[in-house]
């Protein structure tokens, strides 16, 4: 029985070429941190998020010159744009006029209801959804009228806060149902793990099937955030709620798409490359592991398919440790051994160990391409018959 919770059923968006909601995977975003009025910045840093894994880009038009630029960049992305755009609803127009694939937009924050209608007609028209996303750091100030209702209920702090994202969000819902609009995702991130964990419970309960993105606002820098980042979506996923992350640290944009795959290959929830298994090393390890081991990691960075690698410091215990990896290292006495599902295939002299790694790495992969279904042990012990088979 899975510990994973079946994924709330929401409707299916179409962020240009890629789907939102039902049962299609979750998909990875990222933003931009170049000044969007620098078209050749933008487009270059989109093409690195693309060439990560990133699906769906997220950039800033902050005034009228950025929202200039657009057709600049729209037609030049290889993925899906969404134009992030508060309270000015004549440079939504301008980035819907451009191509744009999405739209981040608050509608209760621009102020005429005439403006917000002629975004959301052409924004329908045009089928391009809007995402509402409500941070509690920049949410609307809670009015005294709700704190005593709150109050009246014996909420916690905790309760509070996630409360008022909900409603926050449900009030921008509103006026976009009222237009007959329903391309719509939502976000109700914080900082607060407890605060977000019952802000998205709280709206998945609710009877809607709206599309939910996830994310930790202000996560922070990459050793810190990752953590927070980590354990904020992955529960959130793990509940079953969530159909696009992103994760938001203060760093190249290029490392939240590497976090981002790495949760949900965590979770099990998409397959994306290469996952390293190491051991975190004992008294028994008698090689530089930590070098070994990172250099392995470098190299599976440039690996695409998906496969299990192990690097084991113990030529005993480690091929039985790590019985799932697709192939593996365990290394030992100046000696390694190199391993498929637990099972040795071949012992190598230590100069040579991360050679032959990545080389059964790469076999591995050139047979799975080609549908090779072998037993790796018959084929090393027929195609070496003095090569010897056991740890040392």
């Amino acid at each position: 029985m899975s510990l994973i919770a079946p994924r709330r059923l929401t409707r299916v968006l179409h962020v240009g070429d890629v789907k939102v909601g039902g049962d299609n995977p979750i998909v990875v975003q990222s933003m931009t941190t170049s000044d969007t009025r620098d078209p050749a910045a933008t487009l270059r840093q989109i093409h690195e998020l693309a060439n990560a894994g990133c699906e769906i880009v997220r950039i800033a038009v902050p005034d009228r010159k950025a929202a200039a630029v657009l057709p600049e960049i729209v037609p030049h992305s290889p993925v899906p744009l969404i134009a992030d755009i508060h309270f000015e609803h004549t440079l939504a127009l301008k980035a819907l006029a451009a191509g744009i694939h999405g739209l981040r937009l608050n509608p209760g924050n621009i102020r005429k209801p005439e403006d917000v209608r002629e975004v959301v007609m052409l924004a329908r028209d045009r089928q391009v959804p809007i995402r509402i996303g409500v941070n509690f750091g920049s949410v609307a100030p809670m009015p005294e009228s709700f704190v005593d209702e709150m109050a009246e209920r014996q909420a916690s702090q905790i309760e509070l806060r996630a409360e008022w994202l909900v409603r926050s969000a449900l009030g921008h819902i509103r006026i976009l149902e009222g237009l007959d609009f329903g391309l719509t995702k939502v976000s109700l991130k914080a900082f607060e793990l407890p605060v977000l964990f019952e802000a998205y419970r709280r709206f998945a309960a609710l009877s809607n099937d709206y599309p939910l993105h996830l994310g930790v606002t202000e996560a922070g820098t990459p050793r810190a955030g990752s953590v927070r980042s980590a354990a904020g979506i992955g529960t959130l996923l793990a509940l079953g709620i969530g159909d696009t992350i992103r994760v938001s640290l203060t760093t190249d944009p290029v490392e939240e798409v590497f976090v981002a795959y790495e949760i949900l290959k965590s979770l099990e929830l998409r397959q994306k490359g290469a996952v390293m298994i190491a051991c975190p090393t004992c008294g028994r390890v008698e090689v530089d592991l930590f070098s070994l081991a990172n250099q392995v990691d470098e190299f599976l960075a440039t690996v695409t398919e998906p496969i299990r690698v192990a690097v084991m410091g113990c030529v005993v215990n480690g091929p039985g440790e790590s019985r799932d990896a697709d192939v593996g290292l365990a290394a030992g006495n100046s000696k390694g051994v190199i391993f498929r599902k637990g099972k040795i295939v071949r012992t190598v002299a230590e100069a040579d160990m991360l050679t032959a790694l990545k080389d059964e790495i790469r076999l591995v992969i050139d047979e799975r391409q080609r549908g090779v279904v072998e037993d790796p042990f018959d084929r090393y012990q027929s195609s070496r018959p003095s090569l010897r088979l056991t740890p040392v």
